[in-house]
């Protein structure tokens, strides 16, 4: 893996990374309730109820929340039925997470804009734990520098500005698409140097990246090569 600045990949100003939404403690806690009560009840609290629970005497204020956790991909809501909430991602079994599956990052980007994907894959919680990441083919021979060999299965988690580290591989967003991005840490702060060929992505405030989220964990298929010469019982 490279350790130093690429000089044919210009770095993006470090002001203008950013990184994508993430919920706010009230929000955090309701999603987490909502979880809970349907572990619990195989339902859904109604608006009502969230608002009992956390001193919303407003119906409204409770709806506002609900819609904001719509608008970031956390639930989806049908405003005919009372109770008409599915949290996306939601497995029953506590020792997993279901998380969307994508082919590549071109149709990773269009689910994640559209809040669905046509596959899901069931994931161990210790590799998942935060809601709102999603799994993704690697791309064949592009992501070689980082020990990702093509058809690994790669989980993108969210993650905060301060808990990123020099050269960890994160999914950023341009008006250009989306790619993959190697972070790069110096005096001038965090710096994103892509890891294809493609041009540099300039630092313009209309064209700030957002940060997907880092890639924390891949699954493999070990395919076993045929041995040369043919193995005997002794």
């Amino acid at each position: 893996m490279q350790t130093g600045p690429n000089p044919h990949v210009p770095a993006i100003d470090s002001t203008a990374v950013r990184i994508a939404p993430s919920l706010t403690d009230l929000e955090q806690a309701i999603l987490d309730y909502m979880v809970l009560y349907l572990r619990r009840n195989t339902y859904q609290p109604s608006i009502r109820e969230i608002g009992q629970r956390f001193g919303i005497k407003s119906t409204k204020t409770v709806s506002e929340h609900l819609q904001a956790l719509a608008e970031k991909g956390f639930i989806e809501r049908d405003p005919s039925r009372s109770r008409g909430i599915r949290i996306v991602g939601l497995d029953l079994d506590a020792q997993t997470v279901s998380m969307p599956l994508y082919r590549d990052l071109r149709e990773a980007a269009n689910g994640l804009r559209a809040g669905r994907s046509d596959l899901r894959i069931s994931v161990d919680k210790q590799l998942a734990a935060r809601k709102g990441g999603f799994v993704v083919r690697a791309p064949r021979d592009r992501l070689a520098a980082g020990g990702i060999a093509g058809g690994d299965l790669l989980v993108i988690q969210p993650a905060a500005a301060e808990e990123l580290a020099d050269g960890e591989i994160v999914v950023g967003r341009t008006r250009r698409g989306v790619e993959y991005y190697q972070l790069k840490t110096g005096d001038s702060g965090a710096l994103l140097y892509a890891m294809t060929g493609s041009p540099p992505v300039e630092g313009h405030a209309d064209a700030a990246p957002v940060i997907l989220g880092r890639v924390s964990a891949l699954f493999r298929r070990v395919v076993p090569r045929p041995s040369e010469a043919p193995i005997t019982a002794h």
